[in-house]
């Protein structure tokens, strides 16, 4: 028997998992929660086999879920946790399967309703296994790609060091000492940024630099 914890403060989706989980006869709800605080308290109190949690609830209506797999990672670390999410959202992801992707699954909440799907995550994350909804890892490859298409690709780490710090408002005085370079190399990292990004001589340097900044801001 696999006993399951389910977190979620939409009632309607609540039930609908104890509905779902009632199906099964080696899936037994043991308990269930409504807010991340709520979430904690059950899962130490029943110690379950398996957390599936909505990776928004109270108080924040923010990664609650999130948050708590990465407290429960250190708390419970035998515990299997299965993410529900509304949201393709791989910054959300890649924090769930930090430091390591076992006994953790990120489903859409639209899979729910496949009992399949999510009996497979469950069983996954019990086992040591993990789990990535498709939709999300199209996303993660999706943005890779935008990345790699970015001008902002072209540049060295120190020049993107640099870029960053011309974003933070730093003048190159402040970023010269924030470095501990010399004025004139960070002019020079500054010309090497604009060139690589197609900021061509035409523009005053002061526009070059924002429309720099605008880039990174936007890409970055």
């Amino acid at each position: 028997m696999i006993r399951v914890v389910a977190a979620e403060d939409s009632y309607l989706i609540r039930e609908g998992l104890r509905l779902l989980l009632d199906t099964q006869p080696d899936l037994e709800l043991v308990a269930t929660a409504t807010s991340l605080p709520e979430l904690l308290a059950v899962v130490d109190r029943h110690r379950p086999d398996v957390l599936v949690t909505d990776v928004r609830m109270p108080p924040d209506q923010g990664d609650e879920g999130i948050r708590a797999a990465e407290r429960l990672a250190t708390t419970h670390p035998d515990l299997g946790i299965v993410v529900l999410s509304q949201y393709v959202e791989p910054d959300w992801a890649l924090r769930l399967f930090e430091p390591s992707a076992a006994r953790r699954a990120y489903l859409l909440k639209e899979r729910v309703g496949d009992i399949g799907q999510l009996r497979q995550a469950i069983e996954a994350v019990t086992t040591g296994g993990s789990v990535l909804d498709p939709r999300v890892v199209d996303a993660l490859v999706q943005a890779r790609v935008a990345r790699e298409r970015s001008p902002l690709a072209r540049l060295t780490p120190r020049e993107t060091e640099v870029l960053a710090l011309i974003a933070a408002g730093l003048s190159n005085t402040a970023i010269a000492a924030r470095l501990v370079l010399s004025e004139r190399a960070v002019e020079k990292h500054i010309t090497a940024v604009l060139t690589k990004l197609d900021l061509g001589p035409d523009d005053p340097a002061v526009h070059r630099r924002v429309r720099a900044v605008l880039v990174y801001l936007s890409e970055g």
